[in-house]
C-alpha cells in the first residue's frame, strides 16, 4: 500500500466523523438570537471536538510524509479508528449533559487513546525506516507528544474534582497542538 492510500483512508475516517457530528447539531426553534442560546453548550462542545480531530487530522498528515514506506505494521496501527470515539463521547459530554463530570473523564479518556494511538503509529513509521528514521530525527525528544498524554490524564483526574477543571486542561492540551508542529516539515525541506 502506498502513502497517499493510507491518508485517503484516513481522510475518509476523518470526513465521517466531522459528518456524524454536525448532523447531530440541533436547529434552535424560533428565528430570534436569544434562541441560539440554549444550542452555545452544543456548539462550543462540537468546536473543541472539531478542533481536535483537525489537529489530529493535521499532524497525522505531517507525520505521514516522514513515511517512506507503508508497511502491515504501519497498517494496523489504530490511530485514525480511536478518533471515531470522539463522535460518541462528544455526544455524551456536550450541552445536554451540562458538560458533567462522567462524560468529561471519559473525553478526556478517548483524547488519551488517540494519544497513544499516534504515539504507536509514530513508533511503527520510525521502526521501519530503522535507526535513521526521517520521523525520529524530526520530532527529537518530542515534548507536545510527551507532554500531551499527561494533560490529559491531570484532566481525567481534575474531572473528579471538578469537571469545568477537567475541560480547561483539556481545552489547554489542544492549544499547544493548535499550531501545527513543523518540525516534520523543517526536517523534509532541510
Amino acid at each position: 500500500m502506498t502513502r497517499g492510500r493510507l491518508e485517503a483512508f484516513s481522510d475518509g475516517v476523518i470526513a465521517i466523523i466531522i459528518t456524524i457530528m454536525v448532523l447531530e447539531m440541533k436547529v434552535p426553534h424560533g428565528s430570534g438570537l436569544i434562541d441560539l442560546a440554549p444550542l452555545l453548550p452544543v456548539f462550543l462542545s462540537y468546536v473543541v471536538s472539531f478542533v481536535y480531530v483537525g489537529i489530529y487530522w493535521n499532524n497525522h498528515h505531517h507525520m505521514l510524509h516522514a513515511c517512506t514506506a507503508v508497511t502491515g505494521s504501519i497498517l494496523w496501527q489504530p490511530a485514525p479508528i480511536v478518533l471515531a470515539l470522539v463522535v460518541s463521547v462528544h455526544h455524551w459530554v456536550d450541552g445536554e449533559n451540562h458538560f458533567t463530570a462522567v462524560p468529561t473523564a471519559l473525553y478526556g479518556v478517548v483524547l488519551l487513546m488517540a494519544a497513544i494511538a499516534y504515539y504507536l503509529l509514530q513508533q511503527a513509521i520510525i521502526r521501519s525506516q530503522g535507526q535513521d528514521s526521517i520521523l525520529k530525527k524530526a520530532i527529537g525528544r518530542d515534548w507536545k507528544g510527551k507532554l500531551s498524554p499527561v494533560l490529559y490524564i491531570v484532566a481525567i483526574v481534575a474531572t473528579l474534582r471538578s469537571s469545568w477543571i477537567g475541560q480547561a486542561v483539556l481545552v489547554i492540551a489542544a492549544l499547544i497542538w493548535l499550531i501545527p508542529d513543523r518540525r516534520i516539515e523543517k526536517h523534509l525541506a532541510g
